[in-house]
């Protein structure tokens, strides 16, 4: 499968608004085994964090999420994605605007676009989201890793005002809905 590394890691590429709060998700999640926060979908190669946030460059911030899919499912993987982020509100999430937040799912293979467009049917068919899904499925481009500054960002900055009021939400919101994917030491 073109999304599986050599190791039988797998990987998805997923932007959810700001890459803090969708990093801050995956490193809890059993069978991940590493999460990077980065920028891709643009057309400028080695974007900037400042770039990126001018909206010039058409990069997403996104999250690069490499797990193992014997413990968890790219379908899973999807879910958890759906569960803490708004993909009914087109480049927005929260206060935070502009085509880098984005709701976007790169896939990494033929299989995981037809998993993406399944799960975005299915949620669409059990009206789960009060308004459209705007999620954009699009094949991945190249990831460009965001500067060290924003690598765990939550991990580090727990009571900065955004990560108090709106990362730490998201995560009990997650452990709350998915306890069977935390990682035990959650």
């Amino acid at each position: 499968m073109a999304g599986t590394p050599d190791n039988g890691k797998d990987v998805a590429t997923l932007g959810g608004g700001c890459f803090w709060c969708i990093e801050a998700v995956y490193q809890h999640v059993l069978g991940v085994t590493t999460v990077e926060s980065g920028y891709m979908g643009g057309k400028h190669p080695n974007p900037s964090y400042e770039a990126v946030c001018t909206g010039v460059t058409g990069h997403a911030e996104v999250v690069q999420v490499t797990f193992d899919p014997a413990v968890v499912t790219y379908r899973d993987v999807l879910q958890i994605f759906f569960a803490v982020h708004d993909p009914t509100t087109l480049n927005r999430q929260g206060n935070d605007a502009g085509t880098q937040y984005r709701s976007v799912i790169f896939y990494h293979s033929l299989e995981q676009d037809a998993v993406a467009k399944t799960v975005i049917a299915a949620l669409t068919a059990d009206n789960v989201f009060p308004s459209p899904i705007v999620t954009e499925v699009s094949p991945a481009q190249p990831f460009y890793p965001a500067e060290a500054y924003h690598r765990e960002y939550f991990i580090r900055n727990p009571t900065q005002p955004y990560c108090a009021y709106l990362i730490a939400p998201k995560l009990a919101k997650f452990r709350q809905q998915f306890t069977a994917k935390l990682k035990p030491t959650s």
